[in-house]
């Protein structure tokens, strides 16, 4: 796999950096290689793709379609 050095980097960039891969317990390299992805576009479709399959097999996310109010008026025997 190719090696990327960065020389020079501004203290403020290098903190925020640091910050992301901490919260996202991820290394220095890794979060850098998100970073990099994310910035130039690459890599977000699979992440997409597999977020979107997810949340389509969870009930929990798109709940059976429920009647609407103008079903529920139509169905009352009162009426």
């Amino acid at each position: 796999m190719p090696i990327l050095q960065i020389r020079d980097i501004p203290e403020d960039l290098y903190q925020q950096v640091a910050l992301a891969a901490k919260t996202e317990h991820r290394s220095m390299a890794q979060q850098a290689i998100v970073e990099l992805k994310r910035a130039l576009g690459t890599g977000l479709d699979d992440r997409r793709k597999a977020l979107c399959a997810r949340l389509l097999l969870s009930d929990r996310y798109f709940p059976a379609p429920r009647a609407t109010p103008e079903d529920l008026i139509r169905k009352d025997p009162n009426r």
